[in-house]
């Protein structure tokens, strides 16, 4: 099963980094047009799901306001709601092309091959989703990371992180007044015990 996953993150990591896509008819004395192709993060994130929803141990949900924590297990069926955020809006190259950007580098410090996306300018009021990042690991090609930020209100900030096979944290973070910040909230599901 692992293997399968592991030829499917190749597959989405070389469709991700394709190269210049000439046109179908390119007129003479015109250069071809680069198309975006960016990281399929919902399709990775819902393979991800796919793997754990098959392992007989269910996630464990942490929840976290001001000094006290609160943990579930999940149900099968209340995974895909506890980790809503992660999947909407759907991020692949048809629908976020024309707002966000791709930027691709090699993050020493990290040993990763990081692609950040940052809006190509003001974006739509019911886009709540304001960037994103992907890390994948230099050495095996797999995907460490994936890190958004979201903001669903002027004052509220969510900060999500999905660590590979391991666990996500959603951080809702609510802006002051006086200009300061603070956490109102912070969930984690965890699958690798």
């Amino acid at each position: 099963m692992k293997l399968y996953y592991v030829v499917l993150m190749f597959a989405l990591f070389g469709t991700a980094c394709k190269s210049k896509t000439p046109p179908t008819n390119p007129v003479p004395g015109t250069a071809p047009v680069e198309k975006p192709s960016f990281f399929p993060v919902t399709s990775y994130i819902k393979g991800q799901l796919h793997d754990f929803e098959g392992r007989s141990m269910n996630p464990l949900q942490f929840t976290t306001i001001g000094k006290h924590t609160d943990s579930v297990w999940l149900k099968t069926e209340e995974i895909p709601v506890a980790i809503k955020e992660f999947l909407e809006p759907q991020i692949d190259s048809s629908n976020m092309t024309g707002l966000f950007k791709e930027e691709k580098f090699r993050d020493q410090t990290l040993n990763t091959f990081t692609f950040t996306y940052d809006p190509l300018g003001p974006l739509p009021e019911t886009m709540t989703l304001k960037r994103w990042d992907v890390y994948v690991d230099v050495e095996t090609g797999k995907v460490k990371k994936v890190y958004m930020v979201k903001k669903p209100a002027a004052d509220k900030t969510v900060q999500l992180t999905w660590v590979s096979d391991r666990y996500c944290t959603m951080v809702t973070i609510i802006d002051q007044p006086d200009g300061s910040s603070k956490i109102e909230s912070e969930q984690k599901v965890t699958w690798d015990f």
